[in-house]
């Protein structure tokens, strides 16, 4: 747990901001989500200052820490609000990573970070973590989850490998906070980031979290957009560029004056004359050459 890293300020104005989307937010439907639990994603756009805690500086240190080593580039896996209303039941306990189903104990592709924006307490629905049950550790079969209390302004850092599930709120109050991950750059994410900021949302993003959110390419070229055009052999460039009236390419550094192409239309004769600034002359038989051409493919 990082305390204190955001002043209570900046999360009470955050707080404010996401009144009005909760409102407007239907409960969750099956088990797993909660059907007392509100959530909704794409914070970035609706909550402009929720940049602050995703980029923040302590934060993101320990993120490349762990991930760095198994990529060459993060991004960012989700935002999310989420809102335990009172008698909301215990999550199941779980692990993040499991949604890509790759090998476990060897790469860490997750970190989660909990954002309290109100108190998080035992009895209101903590974050229940199980002690050593990371990098796929037997531990977990003796553990005994431990709800972590956290207030307004402190982060919450927890592997994808870790299991953990929200608690039951038991009072009548309700739960706020925010969940930020980020994970391998050549996962999917959970969230479709470039769906959930489009270019026309992105281009008003600082380049950097730009990137964070997927507009960025992974080596070798995952995530590109480019458009190749198809491959073409350079002899039939060549052909085609004569064909169409162009001029033989010369070299500036090999004399050759001008270029001319004699019996365009004929398949037997049609050649290309190059004539050097030395007053030489080479003739070269195209249709020699397209024979080779076809022979090659």
């Amino acid at each position: 747990m990082l305390r204190d890293i955001a002043s209570k300020t900046e999360i009470a104005e955050i707080d404010q901001a996401l009144d009005p989307r909760f409102a407007a937010t239907p409960f969750c439907q099956g088990g797993f989500y909660g059907p007392r639990t509100k959530r909704f994603g794409g914070l970035l756009k609706r909550v402009p200052a929720v940049e602050r805690l995703v980029r923040h500086p302590a934060i993101m240190r320990r993120v490349r820490s762990v991930l760095e080593p198994w990529c060459d580039t993060i991004q960012l896996n989700l935002t999310q609000a989420l809102e335990l209303h009172p008698g909301a039941p215990a999550q199941f306990p779980h692990r993040d990573q499991d949604m890509w189903r790759g090998p476990t104990g060897q790469i860490e592709y997750l970190v989660n970070v909990m954002w309290p924006i109100s108190p998080f307490k035992a009895e209101n629905g903590a974050t229940l973590i199980w002690p050593g049950s990371h990098n796929a550790s037997s531990a977990v079969k003796e553990a005994q989850p431990i709800a972590v209390e956290a207030e307004p302004g402190s982060a919450i850092l927890f592997l994808g490998s870790t299991l953990h599930g929200a608690g039951a709120n038991m009072t009548g109050a309700i739960r706020r906070g925010i969940i930020v991950s980020y994970c391998l750059g050549w996962l999917k994410p959970y969230e479709n980031q470039w769906l959930t900021y489009p270019p026309d949302a992105a281009r008003a993003f600082d380049p950097e979290l730009a990137a964070l959110v997927g507009y960025q390419q992974h080596r070798p070229n995952l995530g590109g957009a480019t458009q190749y055009a198809q491959c073409v052999a350079p002899m039939t460039k060549l052909w085609q560029r004569l064909a169409t009236g162009g001029s033989f390419p010369g070299c500036s550094g090999g004399g050759v004056a001008r270029t001319k192409v004699y019996d365009r239309d004929s398949a037997t004769r049609r050649r290309v004359v190059m004539t050097f600034s030395d007053g030489r002359r080479e003739t070269y038989s195209l249709a020699h050459i397209e024979r080779l051409q076809d022979l090659a493919r």
